[in-house]
């Protein structure tokens, strides 16, 4: 939750907020997390350390939650990561595990939890030339290129 006080400090001090599009259900239509509601003066991220993968977050999300996301679901880690690129925020960032379109097998952290937390790791043979063309064909095609 931030607080109106915190949201002046930041103002005054120039740091950038932060939106996070898999917080865009059940946020309401002020939410700051809903992409027509984004500021230059922001870091737009697919989801979080504490979050699960886009793709275990779209899975674990009802038919009808599904639906308000206004994805498609064709592609639910790869729709979010264009909606997250194509934000109007400064700044644009997705884990991992989001451009790799892992499951929550590769979920980073569970907040609360003890076991299990900062375990995973990339396998080096999946970066491949196929997965950097296609990032640097959606960074390119959103404008994220400078």
């Amino acid at each position: 939750m931030i607080t109106e006080p915190v949201r002046r400090l930041r103002a005054e001090l120039g740091f950038p907020g932060m939106v996070v599009l898999q917080f865009v259900v059940g946020g309401g239509p002020d939410s700051p997390h809903l992409p027509q509601n984004h500021v230059e003066q922001s870091v737009a991220y697919t989801g979080t350390h504490d979050n699960d993968t886009a793709a275990g977050w779209w899975a674990s999300l009802s038919d009808a939650a599904q639906a308000s996301t206004g994805l498609r679901g064709d592609d639910p880690p790869w729709e979010l990561l264009e909606l997250t690129w194509t934000s109007i925020a400064a700044l644009a960032i997705a884990p991992l595990q989001d451009v790799l379109a892992l499951g929550s097998e590769a979920r980073m952290n569970t907040p609360g939890t003890e076991e299990g937390n900062w375990s995973w790791r990339f396998e080096p043979d999946a970066l491949t030339a196929e997965l950097a063309a296609r990032l640097r064909s959606l960074t390119a095609r959103t404008g994220r290129v400078r």
